[in-house]
């Protein structure tokens, strides 16, 4: 302990030295200063830039392709040889693998520290001892592309404009893609990869005919060897001739189609048998198992540009589109490059969030600084501070290698940062502005000499406050240096950007801050005018009472912040968890899933639909680009039928359809519901990469099924589909396809392959030839090189039945069809085999949305662990997201403790008390609750973004408590009366510098916290996780810490004289928690609050709504048809031409005239209109009631505080006489007319109380809710005019639409008097006729007598004059009562002026006059009485003016009769 004593000794002697150092050479530290900002800016431009932080682990995919064999083929030879090469390399963590149809990819994860090319080559090693074991034609084992899930940074499909469709097929557009495009783009310095995707890849095809072989005899074997032996070069040296040498070059190369149709199979009897004879030679195109589509305008090509690992992605992206752009000019006329993913869009987004939030926290904790300090300059030396510790950081982070991203800078708080600086310049700017006098007594050259001795002292006196804090927040970040894996990477570069520039702030706090307040800092003189000091004031206002009320109320004020800490638990409890939220790409991928074995045709027919459904009915969807299947370097492998849909938005400004990015895929997945078998998938771009790549599933959720039979685990993998698929939050559930695959299964025997001289070899590669092709060599066109494949022809390659009768040669001669030799059938295979550590496992997967990951991952292992049985040997893992989550919690679990463990090590080795240690360590809990809180009130669930943020709120939080308890320590050498004393005067004097720390670091984190910019979700659980903390910490460490003290260290005789006022502590505390209560619970509520709230639970208004609804629905009413008559007719009158009577079936259908639908309908809607107008009566009626109410709760409420007023006045002139009657200082007439008044004023007292229940139950009546809620008070009690349009009015209107209903009415009448239509149609038989005999019949209803209905056309007519007249009538009312109302409010308008201009001031005057002259005897007591009342009467006359004015307002705001 005594070393370490000295070493802090030492450390502060060489401090003080550099202090020194820094005052004596200020040239040379502003030279220091200027290379910080020249490197910090060279940093900037060299650093790379990127959205967030690369997490993919340290990863190599090992690739097979072998596209003849089957998914059980390709695990049994290719995919297991490897796993078990690759197994016992040293540094392995996990091997996973995925077998498919034609394609093995093995995954191996390695430990971080192993670097990106120490595993490449291990591998490499071990690839060849595997592929010794791996059937020679079964494929050759290669290493995948060394990138990332960051790798994907551009990728693009080639384009066709419009007016050139016609001219490229997908052939061509896939040779522009290999032989230009591609070309051009490998070589760029970072890409390491670009992967072609889609189009038809070119080859020149000869397709055999096996009838022709079999007619002249000849093998297909014969037909492949012609086309190798007749396509080649060669060279025979050279021949000196005449002092030159010739080289000899043997051209034998095919050039085209002819020469290929020119190459002799086999001579017979001197004639030359071609391949044009045999087989038909033309373009053909490789066997495909991935396309691309784009935009609904069906097949592209896509390119994919595949970035090297740790490249700078700005750069290389910035390279990209440079050749790009040169690329496009020697494309061929009519194709353009169309890129729609471009990874630098997301990297802009993500730098102007941070860069947004930089400059806004800057911005703010500049105003906060200057605002707190009083001083400008002051404030502006701290202020750039700023600046360099940033351009500090970044000068470290190119040094170390870190990455500018969105989680390295997005955590920088400068409030946090310049802590020790305000700290060291608060306290010079005070000193130097105390010894003001003294510094201007000198010269200016003295005046410097004794600014650098006061800022040295200063300095050195502030430096152990200033370097202790910094050094905390520093130790607490060592923690999160320690977290590993995708948690690490994530959060590792915020950890060191903000030690790089916590350190940078340290050295700038001794160098460059003692040298700029030395130069710029002068003494300021301090008025009260400073806005600071009337903000301080203020501030300690309101402080004081509540230090006091604490320190009388210790054991209140401890169980109050233990029931927050409890509360504050329990809520902890039940909060959900994520991994880290979503950052919201901008874009989207969906993942449709079709049915197992999907042909690619259909796959692309489906596809196509999804882009046309989803460009025609959204207009947020920029583009649509669908990839299909496998790339030609498959790092993402997927099947035939397994689709990624990306979807490139519009900006969100110009969304319509939805508001967020879950509300738009619901709204996606309705429209594409139309598509019938398919479910759909939604995540994003990186996100499904980065899922797929850290834990190989694409889903936030897996649920991994370990076993042996693949049958087992497809059915155990549905049952659980269907178990979870109604869990709340879980939005896309599918299950891993692993069975299904349609094939058609060829079984040989043995015994008569064996019969024919023949062996399976040869039967398998003829088998391979035919269909899937064999290469007999390349053909250039120029540089270009293409396949020369050998198949059959197309026809003889469609069905089953082709595949039973291919042709075999026998040894002996002659040919026999393959179903002689094998039975080939239709079976289902596996489609697809994953393993996880060599053990078969199928996956569930589950994508979160609108929902925390955490709760919806307990529901599925309840849901699980209730339903699921298992067979034995087979076992349920949870994996994706949640994987992570688990393990990044296991971490902290460990990072956390030794945070805790480090800052109560620091704290005891600089108070050298663990008493002390542990109370400013009390900082920490009661910082977590506010914390806890703020996430719970933004409904934001813990994550381990969150969960970092408590790590560094945990090491600020103590901050305070060091400075208050140093300054406590300070004050006792003082000597105070007592305890409290001393607490009082302490924490007076440290309010403004916790204030201020507090401040600038919550408010730094602000911008963060409010973002809605792209990338601001993953940095609002940190930044909410300070802020809440922060406010918390400040509050309850100057109330409670300040208790805490006074318990430890109050002498025994303090705490008793303390203990007799516990029981007004306690009634106090009580009322303070009862009011602190219903505020937290409710805020008081404004008129314009007030009538939304009326609005909505009225229920007569809702019975009105209601009445708007039924005559809407009644419009379409009018079209009513009379009942349909259908009928039997039976008459032996009514006989066919058999003479026979018909038995008649017939069916009649009444109309009335088509116009008088119509009619009707127009009278339904002016009904309608006219039901909505006495709706919008009902609501003014109801805002009229409202506004009434609750300006007369207003009015009754400021006649209480003036009655409150007079009671207390009148109680205490009541005591007052009595006492002086009881001293004999007056006589019993004076007593009793005081206690009298005090009675009678009591009384109206009450009065106006049961008035302001009975105001306040009025208008709840109005509003009608459930319970009780809190009314604002109003500033001004004066209700304001509206501007009032008679004409525009609801009853004007109302008269209006009466008038209109019954115009309608009228016209309906009239329509009646048209023909009504009847339409009559029969068919009779009977029994001697063969068939039915047919009829129709039409007619028409003609009112011939139609006197009645003349008299209602002429009553309508009558009704609509009446309702004119009516109409007339009342606007000639409403004109005369708002005349009258005006003429009203006039009178009360001069009324009301008086008392605000004279009678007010006149109360005030004479209730001043009053007590001045009664204090002095000028007055007695009765006079006194006399003039308090006429003061009063003149408060309680305005207020009842005032009422009156208010309701003449309200009656004309809201005119109605």
């Amino acid at each position: 302990m005594l070393w370490l004593y000295s070493r802090i000794l030492y450390y502060d002697k060489m401090l003080s030295h550099i202090i020194n150092f820094s005052l004596k050479n200020k040239f040379v530290v502003l030279l220091f200063t200027a290379f910080i900002v020249g490197f910090g800016l060279y940093s900037l431009s060299q650093i790379p830039i990127g959205a967030v932080p690369d997490v993919t682990n340290n990863q190599v995919q090992v690739i097979t392709t072998s596209r003849n064999l089957s998914t059980q083929d390709m695990e049994q030879f290719i995919t297991y040889p490897v796993e078990l090469e690759m197994a016992n390399l040293p540094g392995v963590k996990e091997i996973r693998s995925v077998s498919k149809f034609g394609l093995s990819v093995v995954t191996i994860v390695f430990e971080d520290d192993m670097g990106t090319y120490l595993p490449r080559q291990l591998i490499a090693e071990k690839i060849k001892s595997a592929s010794d074991k791996i059937p020679e034609g079964f494929g050759t084992p290669e290493m995948g592309p060394i990138t990332t899930g960051l790798g994907e940074i551009y990728q693009y499909i080639l384009d066709v404009k419009p007016e050139f469709k016609d001219q490229y097929t997908a052939e061509d557009l896939r040779t522009i893609q290999d032989w230009i495009v591609k070309r051009q783009l490998s070589g760029i310095p970072g890409v390491v990869e670009v992967n072609t995707w889609g189009g038809l890849l070119k080859q020149y095809e000869v397709a055999i005919d096996t009838e022709k072989l079999n007619a002249m005899e000849i093998s297909a074997r014969d037909v492949f060897t012609a086309l190798e032996m007749n396509n080649s070069v060669s060279g025979g040296g050279y021949i000196e001739k005449v002092n030159q040498a010739f080289f000899i070059r043997g051209e034998g190369l095919v050039s085209s189609l002819e020469d290929i149709r020119n190459i002799v199979v086999i001579n017979k009897n001197g004639i030359p048998i071609y391949i044009k004879d045999v087989a038909s030679v033309g373009f053909g195109n490789a066997i495909r198992f991935g396309a691309i589509t784009g935009n609904g305008e069906g097949e592209k090509v896509l390119g994919q540009v595949m970035m090297l690992k740790d490249a700078n992605s700005k750069k290389v992206i910035d390279a990209v589109k440079e050749r790009v752009a040169s690329i496009s000019k020697s494309l061929p006329e009519g194709v353009y490059i169309n890129p729609f993913l471009d990874r630098s869009e997301l990297i802009a987004k993500t730098t102007f969030t941070v860069s947004e939030n930089l400059i806004l926290g800057c911005l703010i904790v500049i105003f906060v600084v200057v605002l707190l300090l009083g001083n400008f300059r002051s404030g502006l030396v701290v202020a750039s501070v700023i600046p360099l510790c940033l351009l500090f950081a970044l000068s470290l982070m190119y040094v170390f290698g870190v990455d500018a991203n969105l989680m390295s800078l997005g955590a920088i708080d400068f409030g946090i940062i310049i802590d020790g600086a305000v700290i060291i310049v608060e306290f010079i700017a005070f000193e130097i502005t105390r010894k003001k006098a003294e510094i201007n007594a000198f010269a200016k050259a003295g005046q410097q000499e004794l600014k650098d001795k006061i800022t040295f002292n200063g300095a050195s006196k502030m430096m152990n406050s200033a370097i202790f804090g910094q050094l905390i927040i520093l130790i607490v970040f060592i923690p999160i240096l320690s977290l590993d894996g995708v948690e690490g990477k994530m959060f590792k570069p915020m950890a060191l950007t903000f030690s790089f520039a916590l350190i940078g702030a340290m050295i700038l706090c001794f160098t460059y801050v003692p040298v700029a307040a030395s130069i710029f800092l002068k003494p300021s003189t301090a008025t009260d005018k400073n806005i600071s000091v009337i903000l301080m004031k203020w501030l300690n206002k309101v402080y004081e009472p509540v230090i006091h009320w604490a320190l009388q109320s210790k054991k209140i004020v401890m169980g109050i912040a233990l029931g927050l800490l409890a509360f504050s638990i329990f809520l902890f409890t039940t909060m959900g968890g994520e991994f880290v939220p979503t950052l919201d790409e901008g874009d989207f991928v969906i993942q449709p899933i079709l049915k197992t074995g999907t042909s690619l045709s259909k796959t692309i027919e489906i596809t196509t639909e999804i882009e046309q459904i989803l460009i025609k009915q959204f207009p947020e969807v920029k583009q649509v680009v669908t990839r299909i299947g496998a790339a030609e370097v498959p790092t993402d492998p997927m099947s035939m039928e397994e689709s990624d849909v990306i979807i490139v938005l519009e900006p969100k400004s110009e969304w319509t359809s939805a508001s967020s990015k879950d509300e738009l895929a619901d709204k996606f997945k309705e429209a594409l519901a139309v598509i019938p078998g398919m479910e759909v998938e939604f995540t994003q771009p990186i996100e499904m990469r980065f899922n797929e790549l850290i834990t190989g599933v694409r889903a936030d959720i897996a649920v991994k099924i370990f076993g042996e039979d693949l049958e087992i685990l497809a059915k155990k993998g549905s049952e659980i589909g269907a178990l979870i698929e109604n869990v709340p939050g879980a939005a896309d559930v599918s299950v891993e396809k692993v069975a299904g695959l349609p094939e058609m299964s060829v079984q040989y025997d043995r015994a008569k392959i064996a019969r024919y001289g023949l062996n399976i070899q040869e039967l398998n590669d003829m088998i391979s030839m035919g269909f899937a092709g064999k290469i007999a060599g390349s053909v250039f066109e120029g540089e270009k090189r293409f396949d020369l494949v050998v198949r059959l022809d197309k026809n003889k390659r469609q069905d089953i039945d082709n595949l039973k009768n291919l042709y075999i040669d026998v040894p002996a001669g002659g040919k026999i069809p393959l179903s002689e030799l094998a039975d080939i059938s239709y079976q289902k295979g596996a489609a697809k085999i994953s393993r996880d550590n060599t053990r078969r496992r199928i996956v569930v997967g589950i994508n979160v949305r609108n929902r925390d990951l955490q709760s919806v991952v307990d529901d599925i292992q309840k849901l699980i662990n209730e339903n699921v049985k298992l067979p034995v040997g087979y076992s349920i893992t949870y994996g994706g997201q949640f994987e992570n989550l688990q393990s990044a919690k296991s971490r902290l679990m460990i990072a956390v403790p030794i945070a805790l463990v480090l800052i109560f090590v620091l704290l005891y080795f600089a108070f050298k008390s663990v008493k002390e240690a542990l109370m400013i360590y009390s900082a920490i809990p009661l910082a977590a609750v506010g914390g806890i809180l703020l996430l719970w009130i933004r409904d934001l669930p813990f994550s381990i973004s969150a969960g970092v943020g408590f790590i560094a709120l945990f090491g600020i939080a103590v901050l305070n408590g060091i400075v208050l308890i140093e300054h406590f320590k300070e004050l006792q050498k003082e000597g105070f009366e007592s305890m409290e004393a001393l607490i009082k005067q302490g924490t007076k004097d440290r309010l403004r510098a916790v204030l201020l720390t507090a401040s600038a670091a919550a408010l730094g984190f602000l911008p963060m916290a409010i973002s809605t910019n792209a990338g601001a979700e993953v940095q609002r659980p940190l930044a909410t996780v300070v802020i809440g903390g922060l406010i918390t910490a400040t509050l309850l460490t100057l109330v409670v810490l300040p208790v805490l003290y006074a318990y430890l260290y109050t002498p025994p005789k303090e705490k008793k004289k303390g203990s007799s006022q516990k029981a007004i502590a306690g009634a106090s505390v009580l009322v303070l928690l009862f009011s602190l209560n219903v505020q937290a619970q409710q805020q008081p509520k404004t008129l314009e609050e007030l009538i939304p709230l009326a609005i909505q639970n009225n229920e007569g208004l809702k019975a009105s709504a209601l009445q708007v609804e039924q005559s809407d629905a009644l419009i379409n009413s009018a079209f009513s048809f009379d009942k349909t008559e259908v009928y039997y007719h039976f008459d032996e009158n009514n006989l066919a031409f058999n003479d026979q009577p018909l038995r008649v079936f017939g069916i009649q259908q009444n109309f009335s005239f088509p116009t008088v639908y119509f009619s009707e309908k127009k009278r339904n809607e002016a009904n309608s209109t006219l039901v909505l107008n006495a709706y919008d009566i009902k609501e003014k009626g109801m805002k009229r009631q409202v506004t009434t109410a609750y300006y007369n709760y207003q009015i009754s409420k400021e006649k209480e505080d003036t009655y409150k007023q007079l009671d207390s006045l009148y109680t205490n002139f009541s005591r007052i006489a009595t006492r002086r009657f009881e001293l004999g200082e007056t006589n019993y007439l004076e007593k009793i007319t005081a206690t009298s008044k005090q009675k009678q004023i009591h009384l109206a007292y009450t009065q106006v109380q049961k008035e302001v229940r009975l105001a306040y139950r009025s208008l709840l009546k109005v509003i009608q809710v459930d319970e009780a809620i809190a009314i604002a008070r109003e500033p001004t009690l004066k209700v304001s005019m509206r501007t009032l349009e008679i004409g525009k009015s609801p009853e004007i209107s109302f008269y209006e639409s009466r008038i209109a209903l019954l115009e309608a009415e009228s016209r309906f009448e009239k329509q009646k008097l048209l023909p009504d239509i009847s339409l009559n149609y029969f068919q009779g038989s009977n029994s001697q006729l063969n068939g039915n005999l047919y009829g129709y019949q039409f007619g028409l209803k003609i009112p011939i007598l139609f006197s009645g209905q003349s008299s209602r056309i002429q009553a309508a007519k009558i009704a609509e004059d009446i309702a004119t007249a009516e109409s007339s009538e009342y606007e000639i009312q409403l004109s005369a009562k708002l005349d009258a109302l005006q003429v009203n409010l006039t009178q009360l308008q001069e009324a009301l002026d008086y008392y605000e201009k004279e009678g007010n001031m006149l109360s005030e005057e004479i209730l001043k006059t009053a007590d001045g002259s009664f204090r002095n005897g000028e007055i007695d007591f009765y006079q006194y009485i006399q003039s308090l009342e006429s003061a009063y009467d003149i408060k309680l006359g305005h207020l009842d003016k005032l009422k009156e004015y208010n309701q003449t307002i309200i009656a004309i705001n809201y005119l109605t009769l």
